[in-house]
């Protein structure tokens, strides 16, 4: 075998699994398509991943917490769930922090920066942490192919590797998982996301937004102050039909923060703009099966989350926890990291982990984007009624903190 482990992808999901198995004896090599610069100093790409308690654990007990930096971390206290267009008929609920053990529901940290530190931690040289597994940049898997001895990846050069597990990491459309024969179930909700960064004159005291407005949602994650101006800073989510999300990417800085400013109804008084401006359709991918012979999926590969609830890259490392923790109790046994019962074990607690909240929140997204009298007035009962029932909200700051 020329490794124990071949990661297709080196996104988060791939880096974070490289890094859990340094210093586990298990050679490891990752494949990814995009240059070693671009890994090691990802562009801002818009995306802010809202990270539960327990991911902030994961993160901890990887090395990679330490590495995002204080200043690239926000505090998420509590979330506000609003129902409706501005005025006195709005319907609201707020999910405190006070309803948890924890003076925070999570934290609030950029794609890129978590890409960063990710890559610092997993590829480092460091005493004591083993070597860091080997890195092909720049390469394309062409051909997988597994059986009862290996794994075996054939590369867009023509070289062939070995292994005794393939992990794919490589995002919810994995053209890897498809190669394995592996189906998915693939939901395309038909609106685009336009994600960005906003100054705002009102404070945000550090709460989170989900607005399920008519005719549009959206969403507010707060950030820490602008470092430049100390404004109050926002991650900005708008979420429409692909035709009506284009003229907003054409507008200049000055005609797009006037015109979200008029989509938040000003409630946050005047809005600008304080960052690139990106857009990403909306799909959920729910894989039928996480493993094959000799083969496993993790991260976005194994479930693909509409960005509702901001959970993806919390479920993404709790496969990756399920696995790497499977792998080197097998290894420090002397047991095969690939066998069908260890396999198929990851894969029954991961889908278990994931399917009920996958399944709800594919059920929400519906409900929240059909703009019929009938869906309005659900939700607007829905909301109200959670505001009132504080159990449900209850188990609902458990479900943010990670912590149920």
């Amino acid at each position: 075998m020329d490794f124990d482990l071949i990661i297709i992808g080196a996104g988060p999901a791939g880096l974070c699994l490289a890094r859990a198995l340094r210093g586990s004896g298990l050679r490891s090599c990752l494949i990814e398509q995009q240059p070693r610069e671009s890994l090691q100093d990802p562009a801002f790409d818009g995306r802010e991943i809202a990270l539960t308690q327990h991911s902030a654990e994961l993160l901890r007990q990887l090395g990679i917490w330490p590495l995002l930096g204080e200043a690239h971390v926000a505090p998420l206290k509590d979330a506000l769930v609003l129902n409706g267009g501005c005025g006195p008929n709005q319907a609201r609920m707020l999910i405190s922090h006070r309803l948890s053990p924890r003076s925070e529901l999570g934290h609030l940290v950029a794609n890129h920066h978590i890409r960063r530190a990710a890559f610092a931690a997993a590829l480092a040289d460091g005493a004591g942490d083993g070597q860091p597994p080997e890195l092909r940049c720049c390469e394309q898997v062409v051909r997988i192919h597994t059986d009862a001895r290996a794994a075996q990846v054939t590369l867009g050069s023509g070289q062939t590797l070995s292994a005794r597990l393939a992990v794919a990491a490589d995002s919810r459309h994995s053209s890897t998982r498809r190669a394995m024969g592996i189906p998915a179930d693939m939901h395309d909700y038909g609106r685009t996301m336009l994600v960005c960064n906003m100054t705002h004159e009102q404070p945000h005291h550090a709460t989170a937004w989900e607005w399920f407005d008519h005719g549009q949602t959206l969403a507010l994650l707060p950030m820490n102050p602008c470092p430049r101006t100390g404004q109050h800073r926002s991650s900005v989510v708008l979420t429409l039909a692909s035709h009506e999300l284009q003229p907003l990417l054409e507008l200049d800085e000055t005609a797009f923060g006037q015109a979200m400013t008029r989509r938040f109804g000003q409630q946050l008084g005047a809005m600008r703009l304080a960052s690139t401006r990106h857009a990403y359709p909306l799909v959920g991918v729910w894989a039928r099966r996480l493993v094959a012979q000799r083969f496993a999926a993790v991260g976005d590969a194994a479930v693909g989350m509409h960005p509702v609830t901001a959970h993806g890259f919390n479920l993404g490392l709790r496969s990756i926890d399920t696995l790497s923790s499977a792998l080197i109790a097998a290894h420090q046994q002397g047991q095969d990291i690939a066998s069908p019962a260890l396999l198929e074990r990851y894969q029954q607690t991961h889908q278990r982990a994931s399917r009920g909240l996958y399944l709800a929140t594919h059920a929400v997204a519906t409900l929240y984007t059909r703009e019929q009298t009938p869906a309005r007035w659900l939700r607007h009962a829905m909301v109200g009624l959670g505001e009132r029932f504080t159990p449900f909200k209850r188990a609902m700051a458990a479900s943010l903190t990670g912590l149920a």
